[in-house]
């Protein structure tokens, strides 16, 4: 198949508050979650019925290689990361998000229209894949780094419909594949440690591709891209568009490509 997918907005939400959820409050989650509260109120500000209705999970504390590295000052430390950033937004932005400070696993189960993952582990992907499936989410926005690179991914769960947007375990397996997660997430000793493994710079930068794309699917109701990935050592951001060939080239065969092979094996019958 050829040709570029139309994406919409879902209905829902355009007409009530949007149901987030994100998970990890940590480097990611920590620069992403003001960026959410900002959306909401310039939602409502936009005669949006509702704005965003958030709720974080992260079961971590702060501590004191955190502080400068992430969105925590030197008093933060030894307080709960989602009850921390929560409270603060709450306060400052007149929102009432909620924060639950434990983990996700394979055993939770999740119910939102969106689910925002601020994790760097496939063990933590999996987890969310898992607990979102159990659940009932539609979007699955994966914000993920490295050293000084990552991705921002806006897929879709459900059926293996037309317009359904290929989410990160679609186009990446390896990164929802637990048994391949190498075991170097152990924490720092200090700040000058956790920056020869991770630049300064690239939580934020992946928290402002997320931001940018929900705002466009806010503020236009569609999107001309799903995926976006970072490189700061060569200072390039490459996006994916909605086009069936170019998630093809990651390996996932959208359904109407599937579609037209089985018609085409019918036809040499």
């Amino acid at each position: 198949m050829t040709g570029s997918v139309t994406h919409l907005i879902p209905g829902a939400m355009v007409s009530r508050a949007w149901k987030v959820v994100v998970v990890g409050a940590g480097g990611t989650g920590s620069a992403f979650l003001p960026a959410l509260a900002r959306l909401h109120h310039a939602m409502i500000e936009l005669e949006h019925p509702g704005g965003i209705e958030c709720t974080v999970f992260d079961d971590d504390c702060v501590s004191d290689t955190n502080v400068g590295r992430q969105g925590f000052y030197p008093n933060d430390v030894g307080q709960y990361k989602a009850l921390l950033l929560v409270n603060r937004l709450n306060n400052l932005m007149g929102t009432a998000w909620e924060a639950r400070t434990e983990r996700i696993d394979s055993r939770s189960k999740l119910y939102a229209d969106l689910v925002v993952g601020c994790v760097d582990t496939r063990r933590a992907r999996h987890a969310i894949v898992q607990a979102a499936k159990a659940g009932r989410c539609d979007y699955y926005l994966d914000c993920g780094n490295e050293t000084d690179r990552g991705q921002v991914i806006l897929g879709q769960f459900g059926k293996n419909r037309v317009d359904r947007l290929p989410h990160v375990g679609d186009l990446f397996p390896d990164l929802t594949n637990p048994k391949n997660d190498r075991g170097d997430d152990a924490p720092s000793c200090s700040m000058a440690e956790a920056l020869s493994r991770q630049s300064l710079v690239i939580n934020q930068a992946i928290a402002v591709q997320a931001f940018n794309l929900l705002w466009t699917l806010f503020r236009t109701g569609t999107l001309s891209y799903s995926a976006v990935f970072v490189n700061l050592a060569t200072g390039r951001t490459n996006p994916v568009p909605l086009d069936p060939e170019a998630w093809a080239r990651f390996g996932y065969d959208a359904p109407p490509a599937k579609l037209k092979k089985t018609a085409q094996r019918k036809g040499t019958r």
